[in-house]
């Protein structure tokens, strides 16, 4: 049996992944801002705490009351979060501060948290919830690109730390799936658009916005894709998730390829001369 502790389980992803978890007769211990989910246990487990990951101090209590409940966790897993839309120009300091409260400092405070229970117990798994736009970032959500950005950077630095201690890191990149992400439950639009932008951010809203409900990724799928990558010998560092997400990473891959390629000639002539 092997015991989870998972932000944001009451839909999209969250949900779908301790779905799948209590079906295989697991233990869940799963956080909601509010009301609770309408989640088949099966053979497992569940517990639910309310919270809100914003609140740092509530989401460490939360790791701790965990371990008190389930005696170790074995697959924490930072999913709670939400986009924020729209040209960067326009977000103000409030949306961008509330979004990284939520996207990155949460996941933070809690696998810090975690931290000394997994060291004492010798094991444990990481999953940070990502998204291909932290990987390849597009137009029209750059602050959520940055802050995705940033749990893919914190994820891939904080791997070989814990490796010695018998910790796995795995950053999971979702493209397009069909949860409510784009559903005004969880996405933020900053300031209507400047007309300025219409031929970049406009287009990229109105894409956002045709996709809701068309998405290609199913989030069971999803969840049992996340499952077998924990349950694997060897896991991924970074694992994508949809065939969109591979298109977008690849063709990211090949770019950056190219560009250094380009530019290898200037970037070699700032070493000091050979001998001195």
């Amino acid at each position: 049996m092997t015991t989870w502790f998972i932000t944001g389980i009451s839909r999209g992803l969250g949900y779908a992944l301790a779905k799948a978890a209590l079906a295989e007769g697991d233990t869940v211990y799963g956080t909601v801002r509010s009301g609770t989910p309408d989640l088949p246990t099966g053979r497992g487990t569940l517990h639910v705490a309310t919270l809100d990951v914003a609140d740092g101090d509530a989401a460490e209590a939360a790791v701790h009351d965990a371990v008190a409940r389930m005696g170790r966790i074995d697959v924490l897993v930072n999913n709670a979060g939400y986009g924020l839309l729209g040209a960067i120009e326009k977000a103000t300091d409030d949306e961008v501060a509330r979004l990284f409260a939520v996207d990155l400092f949460s996941p933070f405070r809690i696998i810090r948290a975690a931290l000394p229970h997994l060291r004492a117990q010798g094991s444990g798994h990481i999953v940070n919830i990502t998204s291909i736009a932290g990987r390849a970032p597009g137009v029209g959500s750059g602050l959520y690109c940055a802050v995705k950005f940033a749990l893919e950077g914190l994820s891939a630095s904080l791997a070989p730390e814990v490796a010695p201690l018998g910790i796995k890191v795995t950053a999971v990149a979702p493209g397009a799936f069909r949860t409510n992400f784009l559903s005004a439950s969880s996405i933020r639009w900053s300031e209507s658009e400047d007309s300025a932008y219409a031929a970049s951010v406009g287009r990229s809203s109105a894409a956002f916005n045709a996709a809701d409900g068309r998405q290609l990724g199913d989030p069971d799928r999803a969840a049992k894709a996340i499952l077998a990558a924990v349950r694997s010998d060897n896991p991924p560092l970074h694992l994508l998730l949809g065939s969109d997400a591979l298109r977008r990473a690849r063709t990211k891959l090949d770019a950056v390829i190219a560009e250094m390629n380009a530019w290898e000639e200037l970037t070699l002539s700032t070493d000091f001369p050979d001998g001195e």
